[in-house]
């Protein structure tokens, strides 16, 4: 039930990143990408380093815009590689803004960039939150379907122990302790994140 709940909330929110252009179909495919190869923190690892990496960028795009004398091509180089970076993982609205941002440092327009960078800035922040949350929502919903699984398996174990009554209480006792160690190493994993 709580597996089914979380799941619609991520599907809802990936839903509304989609709706509002945040991301496009390359967002898709590095989704179907780890369905298909079976990495589950493929996405999750590839969305930290392109936040990370962004925020790095904003932040030398900044302080190059407010020297006395902007370098205009070496801010054009920074737009340049965010506008890639944007466009691997399927941050849509932020490689849009990197083109109009572009335009403007070929322009050599001072003002023009530093609107500009608001707004990269602002398109990226959404996008960050929007990531963060569902980076918190992915790591739980795993470890539900986990538990599920291992509940599932115990209880299979320990019925069978049951009928067969062949096995003493202290051999049921010890599944039962190990199962709930594993159910408690579990849950501080997922709330790790």
């Amino acid at each position: 039930m709580a597996a089914a709940a979380l799941r619609e909330q991520l599907n809802a929110l990936l839903s509304s990143m989609f709706s509002q252009g945040l991301v496009d179909e390359q967002f898709q495919q590095l989704q179907m990408l780890q369905d298909e190869g079976g990495t589950p923190g493929f996405v999750a690892e590839v969305v930290t380093l392109f936040c990370d990496d962004a925020e790095r960028i904003i932040a030398e795009i900044a302080t190059l815009l407010e020297q006395p004398i902007v370098n205009f091509d070496k801010v054009d180089a920074y737009v340049h590689q965010l506008k890639g970076s944007s466009a691997s993982v399927g941050a849509q609205k932020v490689k849009f803004t990197c083109m109009q941002f572009r335009q403007l440092c070929q322009e050599k327009s001072r003002d023009g960039c530093l609107m500009a960078l608001a707004v990269v800035r602002n398109d990226f922040y959404d996008l960050r939150n929007k990531f963060q949350t569902m980076l918190q929502v992915v790591p739980y919903l795993f470890f539900l379907v986990f538990d599920l699984q291992i509940i599932t398996t115990y209880k299979v174990m320990i019925d069978n122990v049951c009928v067969s009554c062949n096995l003493k209480i202290t051999t049921l006792v010890f599944l039962l302790l190990k199962f709930i160690t594993r159910y408690i190493m579990a849950r501080s994993y997922a709330g790790s994140f």
